[in-house]
């Protein structure tokens, strides 16, 4: 479990440093989580099973994922003024993303839906 934690916090480590020295706009975490799914796609886990260190270990921050909004709520807290001033802004944006993660969660269903029953008729 240590292995597979000092793994996760390795590519946190390393999409924060990429997030900063190319000024990216997205947060260091989703870039070190795209680069475990790569590192995990090109070393062929599409098709066998993730290593079951990586699984207990992902497993066990899933089953505290809770935790982690603890310091959201107190930023939404902290920021409550600023919230209610500018929450036009805020609720557009929220509304935008939703959507648009919406769709493009359909999309790939479709996408994916489809390669499966091609696969299946041939």
């Amino acid at each position: 479990m240590i292995a597979a934690l000092t793994w996760l916090l390795l590519y946190q480590l390393t999409g924060e440093i990429l997030a900063h020295v190319l000024m990216l706009p997205i947060p260091g975490p989703v870039i070190g989580m795209a680069l475990l799914f790569l590192t995990l796609v090109i070393r062929g886990y599409g098709e066998r099973p993730v290593p079951k260190a990586l699984q207990q270990t992902a497993s066990t921050l899933l089953q505290h994922l809770s935790l982690l909004f603890v310091p959201a709520g107190t930023g939404v807290m902290l920021y409550l003024q600023l919230i209610i001033d500018e929450w036009l802004p805020i609720g557009v944006a929220l509304v935008i993303s939703t959507l648009g993660a919406m769709a493009v969660t359909a999309l790939i269903l479709r996408t994916l839906t489809r390669k499966n029953a091609e696969a299946q008729n041939a």
